[in-house]
């Protein structure tokens, strides 16, 4: 029998740690490129809804995450600056688990298979065949001329009416979730202003919402963990298609689902278990990698097309100040928007 060619990931999130899983199990030598160190705070809403979960119950990785504390989501609340929705029951539960936990549960599962870990060190050699990016998004200052970031921290003492809380207001949104530990996950998008900098004072500011809104007084008494909050700028919201690349993406390399959707984990998971029969293929000397790559882009644009699409105009509105309180009385009396709105973007 042939020897099966090694499969070089760049980035330890949860793409590429999901992949490498995924090649070990089928005896597919894999090594990981992670310029980090495991564990580690990710700007995450740490939410797992959607396919992903029937992705990672394929690979045998549900029960980890269950026993790496995960917990169970099942209702959900919407929230403007003045109006709410009554606690619904989601459509289908979620998981939630924080990223310090599940990042590097996963990371221990792959070297335990065998894959060949390196934390701490960047890539710099070129991309290529037999060569797999998973380095996440892709920095963009500005996106039709408006600056977006993401913040989070985990906090405790934080009284939620629903196991995730989403809360909208013209500057952006904030989701709350319960995570492992008793905490909750505090994580939002916002739109940076002209010479304004997010110091810590600011940071807190932010994250508990304007003042008198149901945001800020459910963060009123919150007590946060200064080792968790973590920032990311430069976010793209803009949909792209996997075919447009010419490296081999999986995860938010390809591109980045708008975090109000809740799918980011989701599709993440997704792309990597997209990528590895081909990649298999690959190994083994079945196709080449000009066959590998365009088949991987292939599956994840087919997958994942038309919820990027629902996601975008689905942002656009919840970001336009005029309609936040219209959306919150959508979902607040038609079971139709609620499903709808979460089915289209999973």
């Amino acid at each position: 029998m042939a020897v099966m060619k090694s499969i070089t990931i760049v980035g330890g999130g949860l793409a590429g740690l999901t992949l490498g899983i995924g090649l070990r199990q089928r005896g597919v030598p894999a090594a990981l490129w992670e310029a980090g160190h495991y564990p580690r705070h990710r700007v995450c809403g740490e939410f797992i809804s959607g396919r992903g979960q029937e992705t990672l119950a394929r690979l045998g990785l549900r029960d980890l995450l269950k026993r790496a504390g995960a917990v169970g989501a099942d209702t959900a609340a919407f929230f403007s600056e003045t109006k709410s929705t009554p606690t619904r029951a989601l459509p289908s539960s979620a998981l939630c688990l924080s990223r310090f936990t599940l990042d590097a549960a996963l990371a221990k599962n792959f070297s335990e298979l065998g894959g060949e870990l390196s934390e701490g060190r960047r890539f710099a050699e070129n991309f290529g065949e037999g060569i797999v990016r998973a380095t996440g998004r892709r920095g963009q200052a500005k996106e039709n001329g408006t600056r977006w970031f993401g913040l989070k921290a985990h906090a405790s003492n934080v009284p939620l009416t629903a196991d995730l809380e989403m809360h909208i207001s013209p500057r952006g949104y904030v989701g709350l979730c319960r995570v492992n530990g008793g905490r909750v996950n505090v994580c939002g998008l916002f739109h940076r202003r002209a010479g304004e900098s997010v110091g810590p004072q600011n940071r807190r500011e932010l994250l508990r919402g304007p003042t008198g809104s149901p945001l800020h007084q459910r963060l009123a008494s919150a007590e946060f963990d200064e080792n968790s909050f973590c920032a990311v700028a430069g976010l793209s919201l803009r949909p792209y298609r996997a075919v447009a690349h010419v490296d081999c993406c999986i995860g938010d390399a390809i591109t980045m689902i708008p975090p109000v959707t809740g799918n980011g984990m989701s599709i993440a998971f997704e792309s990597a278990e997209l990528a590895i029969e081909p990649l298999v293929a690959w190994s083994r000397g079945e196709i080449s990698w000009a066959e590998t790559q365009p088949r991987i882009a292939r599956h994840c644009d087919a997958a994942f097309a038309r919820r990027l699409t629902w996601a975008k105009w689905l942002q656009r509105f919840v970001l336009t100040p005029s309609l936040q309180n219209v959306l919150v009385r959508f979902a607040a009396h038609s079971d139709w928007f609620w499903r709808m709105a979460f089915e289209k973007t999973r």
